[in-house]
């Protein structure tokens, strides 16, 4: 009995071990549960003023773009070229920040890509951003490892339908030696001219090599032989043919981004464009980005490769917001480059609302926007040189502003807090990137505005600057260089610098701080070498003011 007994004990005292594990991992779980609760659902509770946030941003390639027709159409002139497989005109696009050059180069080439297909023309469209990819190599690796890329699909896509040629042919065969009398012999016809059709043909294959009038009644046989208008005459070429493109596909070696010598890269990126017969337009996006890094030299080597191109032919798209920079470039490039130049003019007000209506129809739900919201985004943008980027940013962050505090609608007040948060974000990112010296220059002008000084000169500027440098230990300039570099960041609009008469006392610089100046502290304290002089109390000289 205490045995029974014992046994069903143990079973409880297991149960009451194991119950109170499980039960506090649940109770866990719900804990967690409970506490997870509440962070994103408030978030959520609003209605979402957005369909389609992505029709905002700059990245995005609307199918419509007004008040660029006239250079659209001037682009697709010049590049139907390539759909007869002729070589298209280089083309040279200019235009300020935000005109629409990149987006209408994108539209037309993604026409063209379209159009290629449609009518069957192998036609190739690649883009490079060269702020991002800035040095011949880089250039040329990357269109390297993407017409290899494109070379391994069509490889592919070729071995695919050779292979269903191959089925089909056995297929034939089966059916052929499935009909009695259609043997080795007899499945030649004995027609002279159909005998000479197939005089040539191996033995082996002999039985498949069936005219197209030898069909039976019940039309077991296809109507023509799977070879017929192919340019094989036996299997064995077929099979030779897969052989041989996946041997190419085997030679084919990826550039790396760094390590080879650069007439390595070019070779292989020669041979990779030059494997198919084709066109390719090449899209070189801030291509003064990439004459500044790099020089001339790749541009050089694009617009001259089709002197010894034998299957493909090679155009260049380059898009700039400088005017100017072929004035920088070997007259041989320039010459070859600027076949055909298109200038893209900054848009009006009026041409800035209408790509604001047109985006944010699709972009926002119904009713979500009040009727002042696109006439001011527009006159703000149009402010800045007719920049659309800029517009189609103040309308997101105007959105993002207007669904964080969880109204249904954007109002003129969202749109001019977004005015303020893009223009602190421009800050930043500008101050972030500036060089040490400069950095110390402008934290200079900070301290001394933060103990009150107003009018700052250059000399009071530069006896603070010295002090930095001093406890970061950073060569300290001449005072003549630091007047210089107040003069950089008064043009990237940091600071204002007036030069203004004293009299007889001459001139000098009045200095004062155009952005926030807690932020812009905090940005240049996030910099290493100068996050150990944040307790600096620079000693400023008492003046008489006049």
């Amino acid at each position: 009995m205490s045995d029974d007994n014992s046994e069903p004990r143990g079973g409880e005292e297991v149960d009451s071990d194991e119950s109170p594990g499980f039960s506090n991992l649940e109770r866990s779980d719900l804990d967690d549960e409970a506490s997870s609760q509440g962070l994103f659902d408030d978030l959520l509770s609003g209605e979402p003023i957005f369909e389609n946030k992505e029709v905002l941003r700059p990245s995005y390639t609307p199918h419509e773009l007004p008040h660029r027709s006239d250079q659209i159409n001037k682009m697709a002139t010049i590049l139907v070229a390539a759909l007869r497989g002729e070589t298209p005109s280089n083309i040279l696009i200019y235009g300020k920040t935000g005109t629409g050059k990149t987006a209408s180069a994108k539209f037309v080439s993604k026409e063209l890509e379209s159009t290629s297909q449609k009518y069957s023309v192998p036609c190739d469209v690649e883009y490079i951003n060269c702020e991002v990819t800035d040095t011949q190599y880089r250039v040329l690796a990357q269109l390297a490892n993407k017409f290899i890329e494109k070379n391994e699909a069509r490889i592919d896509d070729r071995v695919a339908e050779l292979e269903v040629l191959l089925e089909a042919l056995d297929e034939y065969t089966t059916d052929a030696d499935a009909e009695p009398e259609l043997d080795a012999e007899t499945a030649v016809s004995d027609d002279p001219a159909e005998s000479d059709r197939f005089a040539d043909t191996e033995s082996s294959d002999r039985a498949t090599a069936v005219p197209a009038d030898d069909v039976d009644a019940n039309g077991q046989l296809p109507a023509a032989h799977p070879l017929e208008s192919t340019p094989f005459d036996s299997r064995g070429e077929v099979e030779t043919k897969i052989e041989d493109l996946e041997a190419d596909k085997e030679s084919f070696e990826e550039v790396p981004m760094t390590g080879w010598p650069t007439d390595r890269v070019y070779s292989v990126f020669f041979d990779a464009v030059d494997y198919d017969e084709r066109v390719v337009v090449i899209m070189l996006d801030e291509i003064d980005k990439l004459v500044e890094k790099s020089g001339d030299d790749t541009l050089y080597n694009l617009s001259r490769m089709n002197s010894e191109l034998e299957n493909s032919r090679v155009s260049i798209i380059g898009i700039s917001n400088d005017l100017k920079f072929t004035d920088f470039l070997d007259p041989r490039v320039k010459s070859s480059l600027g076949e055909e130049e298109i200038v893209f003019p900054p848009y009006d007000a009026n041409q800035l609302r209408d790509i604001l209506e047109h985006r944010s129809n699709v972009a926002f739900k119904p009713g979500a926007l009040s009727d002042d919201v696109i006439p001011l985004c527009a006159a703000f943008a149009a402010q800045e040189h007719g920049d659309a980027r800029r517009a189609l940013d103040l309308l997101r962050t105007a959105g993002e502003l207007a669904e964080r505090s969880q109204t249904e609608t954007i109002v003129e007040e969202h749109v001019r807090q977004a005015q303020d948060k893009i223009e602190l974000d421009r800050v930043v990112e500008v101050v972030r990137t500036l060089p040490t010296q400069s950095k110390l220059v402008l934290f200079a002008i900070i301290l001394l505005e933060k103990n009150g000084v107003h009018s700052i000169n250059t000399g009071e500027v530069f006896n603070i600057y010295k002090r930095l440098c001093e406890e970061i230990d950073a060569d300290v300039l001449t005072q003549r260089r630091v007047t210089d570099l107040i003069s950089e960041l008064d043009m990237l609009g940091i600071v204002n610098a007036v030069v203004v008469s004293k009299g007889r006392y001459g001139r000098t610089k009045e200095i004062s701080l155009s952005v926030p100046i807690d932020e812009t502290e905090a940005v240049l304290l996030s910099d290493s070498r100068l996050s150990d002089i944040d307790d600096v109390q620079p000693f400023v000289q008492a003046r008489f003011e006049n």
